[in-house]
């Protein structure tokens, strides 16, 4: 959102809570800029860091210094949460990005916190934010610490990353982390709603269709900047549609005769031969002006109806299949429909165990590798993440063996086949378990060469029941002959 280093020493000050970010009300910025809130009670999600006495209410309303890091998908509220602290504080803000400013302009923004401090007239305290500041190096991090330390000035830092990774140990330690999830589509449809009617957006002169409505919560992906960026250009669409049906409708319905006009009494039907006269309406942004606008089709997809279970079932199929193109092309489906990665990727670990299982072991690490890999960077780059996984998925050896064990288990427990826990095998730690007999006849399995002996372990009501029963497929085979060599020692008790 910056463009480098503003407000240096030696620059004309601006006003107290005045910055680069205090300029969202310019008729030429953005709609998204433009209806940044200007209050935490504007603020549209992260009611999880909104609640009365919380840091950043005792930041922003009770005017108290202290160091944050905020961590957050795009578009979750990490530069609106600075811009309201650029308004609301009694603080001189400074904003810088990490994409372009390097340890001399860090410097130099510390050094005039320090002077202002300073001030014979009075103290003026520094609110410094960083976009981005996983960008920085460990040199321009180092650089923030005796600011941050010595509260020379307050930090509010921006990313996208995960701090643990991104941003040194000292300065994380110095500094109050504060995580942003990423915005529902009912919290996006609010900031849709403000921007259709707010003055400072698009001030009730247009309406946003019920499909394109959709279309564009699907397209935002949970990102606020992302929804008003598309509304705003579909909105451009819109406007220029809307003024060619009127200049349409004036060439063929001239403006009525004098006589006409003179006629109190006509009605409006009367006058102009029963056109419904569109000027004044408000323009109609529907979906295929959004998509015109956005150069992106509709996907048929409702992810609260039919198309959302009937594709997500078509992947984990398809991939059960050993289909992986087909596999590609639902997963692509999902993606393009704004489908919460999130819930691709639990997807892709529950078939990982369901549909692979034991046929190739590694396949639930490459899946849950995927789903950490999804909530660590999100979207877009996430689908390579997600893509890699599915191909791996569907490629790998399959088998449902673990998957048939435990619902068998599970379906024996629910029949009653839950006899007492064989007397060796009892806790024997307690005061008096001996007495019990409790594990007095218990043999240590490493005691054993083979790491195995001949000890019953299950309940007698099941003993001797296979539950799992490996196929020869895969990485499962190696498992196959070892179940039946163990099996056959654990039940030679004779």
């Amino acid at each position: 959102m910056s463009d480098g280093l503003f407000d240096l020493p030696g620059a004309p000050a601006p006003a107290r809570g005045g910055g680069s970010l205090a300029d969202t009300d310019h008729t030429a910025a953005p709609l998204a800029v433009r209806m940044r809130p200007r209050s935490l009670d504007e603020l549209v999600g992260q009611q999880h860091l909104l609640a009365p006495g919380s840091p950043l209410r005792r930041l922003v309303e009770g005017d108290q210094p202290m160091s944050l890091l905020l961590w957050g998908p795009p578009g979750t509220g990490k530069t609106t949460i600075a811009a309201v602290v650029s308004h609301q504080t009694n603080r001189k803000f400074v904003e810088l990005s990490a994409v372009t400013a390097g340890v001399k302009d860090v410097r130099q923004v510390i050094d005039g916190a320090r002077r202002d401090l300073a001030r014979p007239g009075g103290a003026v305290e520094t609110v410094l934010f960083i976009d981005e500041v996983h960008r920085f190096t460990k040199a321009q991090q180092d650089a923030l610490l005796p600011g941050v330390e010595n509260r020379w000035v307050t930090l509010v830092a921006a990313t996208t990353e995960n701090p643990f990774f991104s941003v040194i140990s000292p300065l994380l330690s110095r500094s109050l982390l504060l995580t942003l999830e990423s915005l529902t589509d009912d919290d996006i449809s609010v900031l849709l709603d403000r921007a259709l009617v707010d003055e400072r957006g698009l001030n009730d002169e247009f309406e946003l269709a019920a499909d394109a409505r959709d279309h564009l919560l699907r397209m935002a992906g949970g990102d606020a900047r992302r929804a008003l960026t598309y509304l705003e250009a579909a909105a451009g669409g819109a406007r220029a549609k809307h003024e060619q049906t009127l200049k349409l409708q004036a060439a063929t319905h001239p403006s009525p005769t004098p006589a006409a006009e003179a006629d109190e009494h006509a009605e409006p039907d009367e006058v102009d031969g029963g056109r419904d006269d569109a000027v004044g309406a408000r323009a109609l942004i529907d979906l295929v002006t959004l998509e015109t606008a956005v150069d992106r089709a509709a996907v048929r997809y409702d992810r609260a109806g039919d198309q959302h279970y009937d594709v997500a079932s078509a992947l984990i199929k398809s991939i059960r299949g050993s289909d992986v193109d087909a596999a590609m092309h639902y997963l692509a489906r999902m993606i393009e429909a704004g489908e919460d990665p999130r819930f691709i990727a639990r997807r892709l670990v529950i078939s990982a165990s369901e549909d692979i299982g034991m046929g190739d072991p590694t396949a639930l690490g490459v899946a849950v590798a995927a789903a950490e890999a999804v909530q660590l960077i999100g979207m877009p780059e996430g689908r390579i993440n997600l893509a890699q996984a599915v191909v791996a998925l569907a490629l790998a050896p399959k088998s449902n063996a673990v998957i048939v064990a435990v619902d068998a288990a599970i379906a024996d427990v629910k029949a009653g086949k839950v006899g007492p826990v064989p007397p060796h095998l009892r806790d024997a730690h307690y005061s008096g378990a001996k007495k019990l007999g409790h594990g007095s006849s218990y043999q240590y399995s490493h005691d054993d060469p083979r790491g195995v002996l001949p000890q019953q372990y299950a309940p007698d009501v099941i003993d001797g029941t296979d539950y799992y029963n490996p196929t020869r497929r895969g990485g499962e085979a190696s498992y196959a002959d070892r179940v039946t060599a163990i099996r056959k020692i654990l039940r030679d008790r004779k």
